[in-house]
């Protein structure tokens, strides 16, 4: 999932974007409205966490600028997380009639901002919590966790942020483009073979802890998710 922290503070856009990489999320920062605005255009983000008090432009005008922009048929309409210190309750109102799906007033722990960025984004999912079971591989995304047969299989950030993608989109055909607009964030090289090579160690580490073949090739059209008998 991609994710676009839209906060002015340096200290603060930090703070959000370490504990969303940490959660498995590709985060990238703008730090004004106009920067917020030219990456939307270009970038399918899953999500947007936008700050009202922003040095340009006010957050409700590049909310409402977001919502409007047109998408691809395959492509998600962002959710957005308003993150403001302006916590009355006609503020609050104001923001959701601009569009937004949550608000939250600062100060607010990260924790809690983990907590609504997972419900949002499984909002367009069948999921219902923060884990999800397929074919007996569970992936709890509050604990950061994934098991096989119930035994906790190790993987990296990228890795589990790959596996939670497939898990999360069933049924789609991801081709590497795709997947790299959705896990990987705006430093990483579209010109390389990053892709193939963690969803390699992905299928590996899923064989070794006896998931074998849980995610299939589709040759010329990409990757997808293959309902399968555990060994």
């Amino acid at each position: 999932m991609r994710i676009l922290v839209v906060e002015d503070e340096p200290d603060l856009a930090s703070a959000i974007a370490i504990s969303l990489r940490r959660d498995g999320y590709a985060v990238d920062v703008a730090a004004d409205g106009t920067a917020a605005l030219d990456r939307v255009v270009i970038t399918p983000y899953d999500l947007v966490c936008l700050d009202l008090n922003l040095p340009d432009t006010d957050g409700l005008d590049v909310c409402r600028q977001i919502l409007a922009m047109p998408v691809a048929d395959d492509a998600p309409v962002p959710r957005i997380i308003m993150l403001t210190a302006r916590g009355s309750v006609d503020d609050r109102i104001l923001g959701l009639d601009h569009g937004a799906d949550d608000y939250l007033v600062k100060p607010f722990a990260l924790g809690e901002l983990s907590a609504r960025v997972r419900a949002l984004l499984r909002r367009d999912t069948t999921v219902s919590s923060a884990v999800v079971e397929r074919n007996g591989i569970e992936l709890d995304a509050g604990r950061h966790e994934v098991r096989v047969h119930g035994v906790t299989t190790d993987l990296t950030a990228k890795e589990f942020a790959l596996l939670r993608w497939f898990l999360l989109h069933p049924h789609d055909v991801h081709s590497a483009e795709k997947l790299l607009e959705h896990v990987w964030d705006e430093h990483a090289d579209p010109f390389t073979n990053t892709v193939r090579v963690t969803l390699s160690n992905l299928r590996k580490k899923l064989a070794d802890a006896g998931a074998p073949d849980a995610i299939e090739t589709l040759p010329g059209r990409g990757y997808r998710w293959r309902e399968l008998q555990l060994a």
